[in-house]
């Protein structure tokens, strides 16, 4: 079967790889997996109809990438400079991600955080070209028949998003798709995954914001959110169509509000691969850094007293990995739980005070607070700070500016380098700015933010700050999933990608929490190797070429199969 019902990716005599496409002129144009604008050949302008369609000059790559890129400086903001790229893309996508790979950690915060979430707000006012697949209430009955409209034949990755909980800015409508086309992008400019094997998808529910309801530009359905059994009959209709249509197909669930996020992670993990983001990626991508701390201070992750801020989908799945982290290091369930305190919007998760279940396995036992001094029901931040002695401090509350010159104050008081990681994203929710935390702490504290900030400088010295992101795990650890053709996505194989992001800056970037962001191409092959092995050791792989290969060896599996953009040689289809 053709990877498209529009092309074809095939090898010569000598093994070469080309393309064999089933359209030709004006229409191979327009479509962006095929499009080489300038670049045709004068032999693949003759025989594939482009005569007098292109200019008579024969571009290279390189020569492209030169011309968009000047086009892309003079934009004036970063939302246009968003929408340029956008346009790209949807253009030539050979060429979009050669540019964006030479310029990767200049472009990432514009077509990821912080301005991805500007182009969710504006998503229905900028909208220029259907991207993505979408099923709405309106058509989830025929969710079949519209995959089937899906012109691509070998989907292996899917984001899906119900746009209830994006980033720290909340229900997003419609515009959430923008969330589900940047992660892919990611995928595939760091990850390695063709873009012909990826889907964004977004489940139009409905929305609970009367302003987009109202908003005459705005694209999705217009009625309330679905809920309880009407939400997750529509859910499971269109995990059954993705069965049917793509059944090596990975889903990564993407931006669910909070009690929905782990009831949809349950409810399907086990039907279908597939993982959730917000929860486990956070959750690893934070582990790692902070294992990157202790190492940093010589001390042990089961000596720390960490605090949690925010008990959504993130804070929990970061007080989890952190669990686990102590578990691994020696610790009892009962004794990593007591060194791992999490606070909601109410205070300090305490057994006997009402919460969602979900919050449950991370409430402190009363007998913890026992002896505690604090004002209200439940301690708050400062309160628990002080109490319990804390040495870490993670921010995923989406309160911009909570971690105040006491708090932070307080932990310095707790521990000479203090590990602070605000890591809520966009900019305008991170919970306190780097350049607040390395001043109020005398520079003493190691510090990483969920946004990308530059180096503080402070008495002479230049402090680098770490970059909490999500996409140093979530392409490895899907591309080792879909490459070892993973049944599931199991815990085993989420701390993996932690403990191989970690083992990674040890041994590349020892004085740093994180890698630099232009190395993500780098540590994406390593993380999903070290899922692969995970994943054989743990007897989910179903992928037979990858059993008996060592770590050498699953990483060079993984860089043999690793796309790169780069344009392919055309031969018309033969005429039968």
């Amino acid at each position: 079967m053709p990877v498209s019902r529009y092309y074809d990716v095939k090898r010569d005599e000598k093994g070469e790889r080309y393309l064999e496409p089933y359209v030709s002129g004006f229409l191979l144009l327009r479509l962006p997996l095929l499009n080489k604008g300038t670049a045709f050949t004068e032999e693949e302008r003759r025989a594939l109809g482009l005569l007098g369609l292109l200019l008579p000059h024969v571009n290279t790559l390189e020569e492209q990438k030169e011309r968009v890129y000047r086009r892309y400086r003079l934009q004036a903001s970063p939302l246009e400079k968003h929408i340029y790229l956008r346009n790209l893309q949807d253009r030539n996508e050979v060429l979009f991600y050669a540019l964006l790979v030479d310029h990767l950690e200049e472009m990432l915060p514009i077509l990821y955080t912080p301005t991805v979430g500007e182009a969710v707000r504006e998503f229905s006012h900028i909208y220029r070209y259907p991207r993505g697949f979408t099923v709405s209430t309106k058509d989830i009955d025929r969710v079949e028949e519209a995959l089937g409209n899906v012109p691509l034949e070998e989907v292996r990755l899917i984001v899906a998003t119900d746009s209830s909980a994006i980033l720290g800015i909340g229900d997003q409508g419609y515009g959430g798709m923008a969330i589900s086309i940047g992660k892919l992008t990611l995928y595939t400019a760091v990850g390695g995954v063709g873009p012909d094997k990826t889907l964004p998808v977004e489940l139009d529910v409905g929305t609970d914001r009367e302003d987009l309801l109202k908003d005459p530009l705005y694209l999705g359905v217009r009625h309330k959110r679905l809920k309880g059994e009407a939400y997750y009959r529509f859910l499971d209709r269109f995990v059954e169509a993705v069965k049917k249509r793509y059944p090596k197909a990975l889903i990564q669930w993407e931006d669910f509000g909070k009690e929905a996020a782990f009831n949809v992670l349950e409810r399907y993990r086990k039907v279908v691969p597939s993982f959730n983001d917000d929860i486990q990626g956070t959750g690893a991508v934070a582990l790692a850094g902070v294992l990157s701390a202790c190492r940093l201070k010589g001390e042990r992750l089961s000596e720390q007293v960490a605090v949690v801020y925010g008990a959504g989908a993130g804070g929990i799945g970061v007080a989890w990995a952190l669990v686990e982290g102590m578990k691994r290091e020696g610790l009892s369930a009962e004794e990593a739980r007591a060194r791992v305190l999490v606070l909601d919007s109410k205070g300090l998760l305490v057994e006997g005070r009402a919460m969602e279940d979900y919050k449950k396995p991370f409430a402190q036992r009363a007998e913890r607070i026992a002896g505690w001094r604090f004002s209200g029901a439940y301690p708050n931040l400062l309160e628990t700070v002080e109490n319990a002695r804390a040495t870490v401090l993670l921010g995923l509350s989406g309160q911009g500016g909570s971690f105040t010159e006491p708090v932070v104050r307080a932990m310095l008081e707790n521990t000479p380098r203090p590990v602070i990681f605000p890591l809520s994203n966009p900019t305008s929710a991170t919970e306190a700015l780097p350049d607040d935390l390395i001043y109020w702490t005398e520079g003493k504290a190691l510090v990483a933010a969920g946004s990308p900030f530059p180096p503080v400088g402070f008495k002479g010295r230049t402090i680098p700050v770490g970059q909490g992101n999500n996409a140093f795990i979530f392409p490895g650890l899907g591309l080792g999933a879909i490459l070892s053709r993973a049944r599931k996505v199991t815990d085993g194989m989420v701390l993996e990608a932690a403990y191989a992001l970690h083992d990674f800056t040890q041994a590349h970037f020892p004085d740093l929490l994180y890698p630099p962001v232009a190395r993500l191409r780098e540590v994406s092959p390593y993380v999903a190797a070290r899922v692969m092995a995970k994943a054989l050791e743990e007897g989910v792989a179903e992928e037979e070429r990858i059993r008996g290969l060592d770590l050498e060896g699953l990483l060079a599996f993984v860089r043999s199969r690793f796309w790169e953009p780069r344009y392919l040689p055309y031969r018309p289809a033969p005429v039968i």
